[in-house]
């Protein structure tokens, strides 16, 4: 995205920023647990499976601030952010 082009976080709506903030607390869960399984000695496929499973939820993470900017930043006129400005954040996800 060109310099001055931004996606906001703070001028998505309150509920979007909750649901962000919610997924983000869970994830931190998840990072603690995996820390915990690694400190008792947990088997490597369960440590593993975890670690699939924090990684699926930062990609949702991001899925959801691309699903919020495409329906509020995009889709107001006045927004500096274009479609393909999120197509490149999007890839950058993947």
């Amino acid at each position: 995205m060109p310099q001055g082009k931004t996606l906001s976080a703070a001028s998505l709506p309150d509920h979007v920023q909750d649901d962000i903030h919610k997924r983000l607390r869970r994830l931190e869960g998840q990072i603690r647990g995996l820390q915990r399984l690694l400190n008792e000695g947990a088997g490597c496929d369960e440590v593993i499976h975890q670690t699939a499973a924090a990684k699926a939820a930062i990609d949702r993470v991001g899925y959801r601030l691309i699903a919020a900017g495409m329906q509020y930043c995009v889709s107001d006129p006045d927004s500096p952010i274009t479609a393909e400005d999120l197509e490149k954040l999007f890839l950058k996800l993947s």
